[in-house]
């Protein structure tokens, strides 16, 4: 994976945080010999992603663990589905229970709302895209739940794309300043978009060269005007307080993307549970 590195340290603190130094109460019931096998099972319908994540945290365990996925990450399953055998040590097992279904729950509830945004959009030429609006530390599960999801990953974070929003432009004294002031200080495959709430701004940032547009809280009708104004010279993003029975509308404008906060800033967890048996 791309992000290998940040997904280990994830994986690092959970373990810190839930085990530090042992399992007090399994170390003392439950032999370090003792073999079982667990099943994984939905208790709701959805779109599974976080198996590969899970995988991971139980490989920091022990090393011989038996892995038998019956589905894979971005497939939609049903309650009542195994989508997973596990054979391991008993402790091992009872180690990586919950580490593993709060990934699972939480990347496959982000999975499953994805889906559904990219399912009203599945008729229309826009791409859904997620944004910044993630639980610290847990950005690249959550954009990596969006992509089983189906949709597009937007900027990982402040350092792969430049994002010119309000209050740079109001520093840099307008669109054009700022555009100028961040294109001499970046590597020239870096993308700039700029953020505008009127049609003047959007002028402003096409005279400039913006790569994307964004189209910030504007009605459909403003939105209609600036993508016929921007014609293909810039892509362009339609943001905020986007919803479901939105999406259809706002795609009939023409617009290239639609973000979605709501992707991940309120996630609901995909009921899934373990049921463990003693071989």
């Amino acid at each position: 994976m791309q992000y290998d590195k940040l997904i280990d340290q994830l994986i690092d603190l959970a373990i810190e945080e839930d085990i530090s130094t042992g399992d007090v109460t399994t170390n003392s019931i439950i032999s370090a010999q003792s073999r079982a096998k667990a099943e994984i099972k939905m208790k709701a319908n959805g779109v599974v992603s976080g198996l590969e994540i899970a995988k991971r945290v139980y490989e920091r365990f022990e090393e011989n663990v038996v892995w038998t996925p019956f589905v894979k990450d971005g497939d939609t399953v049903k309650e009542g589905d195994i989508i997973l055998r596990i054979e391991a040590s008993y402790r091992c097992l009872l180690l990586g229970e919950r580490l593993s279904l709060n990934i699972l729950q939480r990347m496959s509830g982000i999975a499953t709302e994805t889906s559904k945004y990219v399912k009203e959009l599945s008729d229309t030429h826009t791409q859904l895209l997620d944004t910044r609006k993630t639980a610290p530390g847990l950005r690249v599960l959550d954009k990596l739940a969006v992509k089983d999801g189906g949709a597009t990953n937007h900027r990982m974070g402040l350092y792969d794309m430049s994002m010119i929003k309000d209050n740079h432009i109001k520093v840099a004294g307008g669109i054009t300043n700022a555009v100028k002031s961040v294109r001499a200080n970046i590597p020239a495959e870096i993308k700039i978009e700029v953020e505008t709430t009127t049609l003047d701004e959007v002028r402003e940032a096409l005279a400039v060269k913006a790569d994307i547009i964004m189209l910030d809280n504007m009605t459909n009708e403003e939105m209609t005007q600036a993508v016929k104004l921007i014609n293909g010279q810039a892509k362009t993003e339609a943001s905020g307080n986007m919803n479901i029975p939105r999406l259809k509308k706002v795609a009939a404008t023409g617009v290239d993307f639609i973000s979605v906060g709501a992707l991940t800033h309120s996630v609901t967890a995909l009921d899934i549970s373990m049921n463990i048996t003693k071989e």
